[in-house]
C-alpha cells in the first residue's frame, strides 16, 4: 500500500510600506486623504495580485513603517480586503519616527494564541527609541503551532547604527530561543550582507536585499521577491527599474513603497 504524506503550507508576506501614516493635509508633503486612500488601494491590490500568483490569499501579511492602528483599520475597512477575513495585530512602539510593525492574519486559517511587542534595550537597560519586534503565535488548521516575528531593525540613516542592529538581532534570536514551535522571523533587517538573491531595495543604482526571513524548526521554506510591474518605475538615473515610491523627496510619485514585498511559503 502506498503511503501519502500531506504537509501544511502557510504563506506569509512581509512588506515595508514606507511611511504608511494617517492623512495630514497640513504636513510639508501634503499627505491628503486622497493620496492616503490611493496608497491603501495599492496595498490591497498587491495583496490580491500575490493571492492570484500563489493560488490563495496570504495567511499573514506583515508590515513595517505603519503609523498607528487607525491606518490598518482603514486599510481593511475601505479596500477590497474588508471581505478577506483579515484581523489586525498592532502595538505602539517607542520609535522616534512614530512607525511600528503590524500584521494582518486570516482568522479562517490562523487562530491567534497570543501576541506581544518585544522591546529592544540598550546597554544601560533602557528601552531603545526604535521599533519593537512584533511576536504572534498561532494555531494552524492542521493543529500545529506557528510563531511569527515581524522585525524592522535600526537603519543606517537617521541616527541608526550597527550597534542598534546587533541589539535587534540578538533580541530576535533570544525570543526565538524561548519558543519551541516552528518559528519564522520576517522583516527589514537593514543589512544587505545578511541575504543573497534578488534585491528588494535600490540605492544609488545598486540593488540590496534588506528584506528576508530566518526560520527555525520548519520542514522547508521558500522565499521570493514580488516585483510586479505595478510596483516599479523606470530608473532614469541608473537604468533599469526601481520600486515606485510614494514620494521622492517632497515630490509625490503615487507609488506605494521603496521596498518590494517578499512572499514566504512555510512547510510543516
Amino acid at each position: 500500500m502506498r503511503l501519502l504524506l500531506y504537509f501544511l503550507s502557510v504563506t506569509i508576506v512581509f512588506w515595508n510600506l514606507e511611511n504608511f501614516f494617517a492623512p495630514d493635509p497640513e504636513s510639508e508633503k501634503r499627505w491628503t486623504s486622497s493620496r492616503f486612500y490611493s496608497k491603501c488601494e495599492g496595498i490591497a491590490k498587491t495583496v490580491m495580485l500575490i493571492a492570484d500568483a500563489e493560488g490563495s490569499l496570504p495567511d499573514a501579511v506583515c508590515f513595517a513603517e505603519v503609523g498607528d492602528s487607525s491606518v490598518m483599520a482603514r486599510l481593511l475597512r475601505y479596500t477590497c480586503l474588508y471581505k478577506a477575513g483579515y484581523r489586525i495585530i498592532h502595538y505602539e512602539s517607542p520609535d522616534h519616527r512614530g512607525i511600528d510593525c503590524a500584521m494582518l492574519y486570516r482568522a479562517s486559517t490562523l487562530k491567534k494564541i497570543y501576541s506581544r511587542p518585544c522591546h529592544l534595550y540598550d546597554s544601560s537597560g533602557e528601552i531603545m527609541h526604535t521599533r519593537d519586534i512584533l511576536l504572534a503565535e498561532f494555531l494552524t488548521t492542521s493543529g500545529d503551532t506557528l510563531a511569527v516575528l515581524v522585525n524592522h531593525h535600526p537603519s543606517k540613516v537617521g541616527g541608526g547604527s550597527s550597534g542598534g542592529r546587533s541589539i535587534a538581532m540578538d533580541t530576535m534570536f533570544a525570543v526565538c530561543d524561548t519558543l519551541s514551535c516552528p518559528t519564522v522571523a520576517v522583516g527589514d533587517f537593514n543589512d544587505g550582507s545578511l541575504f543573497r538573491g534578488e534585491g528588494t531595495y535600490k540605492y544609488d543604482g545598486r540593488w540590496e536585499k534588506l528584506d528576508g526571513c530566518f526560520h527555525f524548526r520548519v520542514r522547508d521554506i521558500r522565499e521570493k521577491v514580488f516585483s510586479h510591474p505595478s510596483l516599479t518605475m523606470p530608473d532614469k538615473a541608473h537604468g533599469g527599474i526601481k520600486p515606485k515610491r510614494t514620494y521622492i523627496g517632497p515630490r509625490y510619485q503615487g507609488g506605494i513603497s521603496d521596498h518590494f514585498p517578499i512572499v514566504i511559503t512555510v512547510d510543516f
